[in-house]
């Protein structure tokens, strides 16, 4: 009896060790995503929470609220209970110099996750899309959509961007001005409001309501007499609004036909919008890729390898230029939405439909 017992005990501790290293915390990671009011800041959330999970990290998720205080006080916890690598999307790229250094002090990588960290030497690596490219793709559509080579007049057409406090936006409206200033040029297009660069058109917080509010008081001031047949929109979420302000005003029903909108991040009610002839496109950013790349990033740097990148040269920060990995976006509008986005398995049919 005793020999049995021995050897049930040896076989025990021989499958503890063999089981062990398949249970094996990797690490904690932090993941700072910037707010819920988007549901494609929730989604990347937890995806690379998922992500996380599965290649054996313990991921610390923390959503800031759109609160740069809460955001701060979240990393610093997560820096205090252990994280080695910190995933941040940050509210504002401004504001996290000190609780960086604090990070960088403690030993602990960072990567900007589709927010470029300004002014800061300790941002180690950014994963993001190509955001340029973005504000070209958007401004492309805007020009398909307005039919310019059979004008024969100017059209009508404003400026929205995002955030100034988000890097991005700098680069989603120089791509799209890299379009658009030379038809402006030409007066094939008017900005009739006079409202141009990131100083006069853009949305704190990338906020709906903001957007919603400008679109309405320059429907008052400045087309009591006239038409606007295009907008250059960031973001869906700002699309809503302005769409709201414009169906308030008889667009989209008789003589009036709905405005070019454009938008950006393809979140579901935007594509329904698309699809039922609103919004006229969007363009579409894969995140659960970009959370891949970065949950990549984060492997490489754990284990002592150097993460793959695939710019050098783009994304300064004030202070130093950050390694990048860039992600290609994709146009879509009316014509291809379904086949790019139930194709990609990012919506279903009946989600879009329905």
């Amino acid at each position: 009896m005793k020999l049995i017992t021995s050897l049930l005990a040896a076989a025990a501790m021989s499958v503890a060790t063999f089981v062990a290293p398949a249970f094996a915390d990797k690490g904690v990671v932090g993941i700072s995503m910037p707010t819920k009011t988007s549901t494609r800041w929730i989604s990347d959330g937890e995806t690379m929470e998922k992500l996380f999970k599965d290649a054996g990290y313990t991921p610390d998720l923390q959503f800031a609220d759109d609160d740069i205080p809460n955001q701060l006080s979240q990393i610093e916890n997560m820096v205090t209970k252990g994280a080695k690598v910190l995933v941040i999307g940050a509210i504002d790229g401004t504001t996290l110099s000190d609780i960086l250094q604090k990070a960088h002090d403690a030993g602990v990588k960072v990567i900007a996750y589709d927010r470029l960290i300004r002014d800061s030497g300790n941002v180690d690596y950014y994963a993001t899309f190509d955001n340029f490219q973005v504000g070209v793709l958007q401004a492309t559509s805007l020009v398909q959509g307005l039919k310019l080579d059979g004008a024969t007049a100017p059209k009508n057409v404003e400026l929205f961007g995002g955030s100034p406090d988000d890097n991005n936006a700098f680069f989603f409206y120089d791509g799209a001005m890299s379009v658009l200033q030379p038809l402006i040029d030409s007066g094939k297009i008017v900005v009739k409001s006079g409202q141009m660069g990131m100083d006069q058109v853009g949305t704190l917080r990338w906020d709906g309501a903001v957007a919603q509010a400008r679109m309405e008081n320059l429907l008052s001031s400045t087309y009591t007499d006239a038409k606007v047949e295009g907008v250059l929109s960031p973001y869906d979420g700002l699309s809503i609004g302005i769409i709201s302000a414009l169906k308030g005003v008889g667009y989209g029903s008789g003589d009036m036909p709905m405005p070019v909108v454009t938008g950006q991040d393809a979140e579901l009610p935007s594509v329904k919008s698309i699809l039922a002839g609103e919004q006229y496109s969007t363009v579409f950013k894969d995140t659960r890729e970009l959370a891949k790349v970065t949950v990549g990033m984060v492997d490489a740097i754990m284990t002592g390898k150097e993460p793959e990148v695939n710019d050098t040269k783009t994304y300064d920060n004030g202070v130093k230029v950050v390694p990048s990995y860039l992600l290609k976006p994709v146009s879509v509008d009316k014509t291809n939405a379904k086949d790019v986005l139930v194709g990609a398995g990012y919506y279903t049919e009946d989600q879009i439909n329905n």
